[in-house]
C-alpha cells in the first residue's frame, strides 16, 4: 500500500506499517496554548429541498437560565437538515398558552414549540414545553422535566428529540454523544461530547497518541487505540467510571478496533503473525481469531448493521479499497471501484449506506454510497476529510476536516445539502466517533 506522509495528508487506514491517521495524530497543530476543551458553535450552511419550517418561542423565564434552551433546540432542528427556523422573539408564550395559530400561520410556519423554565428552591429547574401542528392546529403534547443546571442542554436536546420524532416520525440523535480525539501541545485527550460538540468532558488524556476511538453498541464504553507503552495497544474503557481493560497487546501492532452490534466482539487490526491483518477477539479479551489469509495489508473493519459482514480496507489490489468478508471469515469482495484509492468504511445503522473516503485529485473528500444500488455521491468540497461515522438514525454523517487552515468537526446531511460547523477553540480535533442512541 502506498502511504502519503505528508503533514496535509488525511487519515489513512491506519495500517499498522504507520500507525497512523495522519500518523496517529502527530500531524495536528503541536504547541497551540488555548484550552483543550472547546467551546463550539455551529455553523449551518445549505438549504435543502424539504425543511419543515418551525417556530422556537423562546421559554418563559429563559433570560434568567443559565442556558438558553429555545437556542439549543433550534440548532438541534436546523442542523438535522430537516427544519428550518422561523423567527419567534419577542413572543409571550409558555405551555399553557393556546397561541392563535392563525398568525403562525401568516408566518409560514407548519409548527411552533412552547414553553417555560423555572429554578426552584432547591436550586434546581423545572422545564416543560409543548408542540403545536400549525397546520392541522393540533396540540401535539409536550414533557416536563426537573434537572440540574448541568442537565439543562441534556433536556434541550431531549425537546429536539421529541420534537424531531413528532413532526417526523423518526427518532432524534440530539441526546446522543460522540466521542474524539484531541491534541494540545504534546498532550493528546479523548472526549466525549454532546451530539453538538459542546459539553466535553475527558475520557482520558496522555502525552502519547490515542487513535481508533469506537463507541460500543451500549453506549457505556470506548474501544481505542492507545501508545502510552509505546506501542499500539487496544483497550476498552467505560465512560462513566472510567475503568478500562486490556484487549489486544499482542506482537507488533494492535490498532483500529470496531464493536459488533452485539457488542461481544471486536474486530482489530493485528500484525502479530506478519503483516497487518484482521481477526475478531471477544470483548473481554482473550485469544483473537484471523479471518482471511491475505498477501496485502486488511486495515479499518467496520461491522454490518446485521453483524453478519465485515468491511474493511486492503491494498490487495494494488492500491488500497473497501472490500466486504462475511463475520466468521472466508472469501473477500471488492466493494469500491471508483476511484483509485478509498479508506476509512463506515455504515449506517440501518445498512443501506456506505460512507468512506476517497482520494481525488489529491484532495481527501468523503462519498456515500447507495448499498443497494451501488451508487455514489461525493458530499464535500473540502480537501482533507476523514473519519465518517454515522448517527445513530443514518440521517447525518459526522467526520473531521480542515477549514482555514484549522481541524474542524462537521456534519453532513446524506445529499450534502446540509452542513453544520462545530468549531472547536483549543486544540486540534481528529477522529470523531457518534454514540449510539441513549437508553431511554
Amino acid at each position: 500500500m502506498t502511504i502519503d506522509r505528508t503533514p496535509s495528508s488525511p487519515s489513512l487506514p491506519s495500517t499498522l506499517l504507520s500507525l497512523s491517521r495522519r500518523h496517529a495524530v502527530a500531524a495536528l497543530a503541536a504547541g497551540s496554548s488555548l484550552p483543550a476543551i472547546a467551546q463550539f458553535r455551529v455553523e449551518i450552511t445549505g438549504v435543502g429541498l424539504t425543511q419543515l419550517p418551525i417556530a422556537i418561542a423562546p421559554l418563559r423565564g429563559e433570560a434568567q437560565s443559565p442556558q438558553k434552551i429555545s437556542a439549543i433546540v433550534q440548532a438541534d432542528l436546523e442542523r438535522s437538515g430537516r427544519f428550518t427556523g422561523v423567527d419567534a422573539t419577542g413572543v409571550a408564550l409558555d405551555e399553557t398558552s393556546r397561541p392563535d395559530l392563525s398568525q403562525w400561520r401568516q408566518r409560514k410556519a407548519d409548527a411552533l414549540s412552547t414553553g417555560s423554565v423555572t429554578r426552584l428552591a432547591d436550586g434546581r429547574f423545572d422545564v416543560r414545553f409543548r408542540l403545536w401542528d400549525v397546520v392541522k392546529g393540533q396540540d401535539l403534547g409536550g414533557q416536563s422535566f426537573t434537572v440540574t443546571q448541568a442537565d439543562l442542554r441534556l433536556v434541550a436536546h431531549r425537546i429536539a428529540d421529541f420534537i424531531y420524532e413528532k413532526l417526523t416520525g423518526e427518532r432524534g440523535v440530539f441526546s446522543t454523544r460522540i466521542a474524539y480525539v484531541t491534541k494540545v501541545g504534546a498532550r493528546y485527550s479523548l472526549w466525549v461530547a454532546d451530539a453538538d460538540g459542546e459539553n466535553a468532558q475527558s475520557a482520558l488524556s496522555s502525552p502519547e497518541p490515542i487513535i481508533s476511538p469506537a463507541w460500543s453498541p451500549s453506549g457505556s464504553q470506548l474501544a481505542y487505540v492507545s501508545f502510552e507503552s509505546r506501542k499500539p495497544v487496544v483497550y476498552v474503557h467505560d465512560v462513566a467510571t472510567g475503568r478500562r481493560r486490556l484487549i489486544a497487546n499482542f506482537r507488533g501492532s494492535n490498532s483500529a478496533p470496531a464493536w459488533s452490534p452485539d457488542g461481544r466482539t471486536l474486530a482489530v487490526t493485528l500484525s502479530r503473525d506478519g503483516g497487518s491483518q484482521l481477526y475478531t477477539i471477544d470483548a473481554n479479551g482473550g485469544e483473537p481469531r484471523r479471518l482471511m489469509q491475505s498477501s496485502g495489508i486488511d486495515t479499518e473493519p467496520a461491522f454490518s448493521s446485521d453483524g453478519r459482514s465485515i468491511y474493511f480496507v486492503s491494498d490487495r489490489g494494488g492500491s488500497p479499497q473497501i472490500y466486504r468478508v462475511a463475520a466468521g471469515g472466508g472469501n473477500a469482495e471488492r466493494v469500491t471501484f471508483n476511484g483509485a484509492y478509498n479508506i476509512s468504511p463506515a455504515i449506517s445503522p440501518d445498512g443501506q449506506w456506505l460512507a468512506y473516503i476517497s482520494r481525488v485529485g489529491g484532495a481527501f473528500k468523503l462519498h456515500v454510497m447507495d448499498l443497494r444500488s451501488g451508487s455514489v455521491t461525493a458530499l464535500t468540497d473540502s480537501s482533507a476529510d476523514e473519519s465518517p461515522s454515522f448517527a445513530p438514525n443514518s440521517r447525518l454523517i459526522l467526520y473531521a476536516t480542515q477549514q482555514q487552515g484549522r481541524e474542524a468537526l462537521m456534519t453532513t446531511t446524506l445529499d450534502g445539502k446540509i452542513k453544520a460547523r462545530l468549531a472547536g477553540q483549543g486544540g486540534d480535533i481528529r477522529e470523531p466517533d457518534w454514540g449510539p442512541f441513549q437508553k431511554q
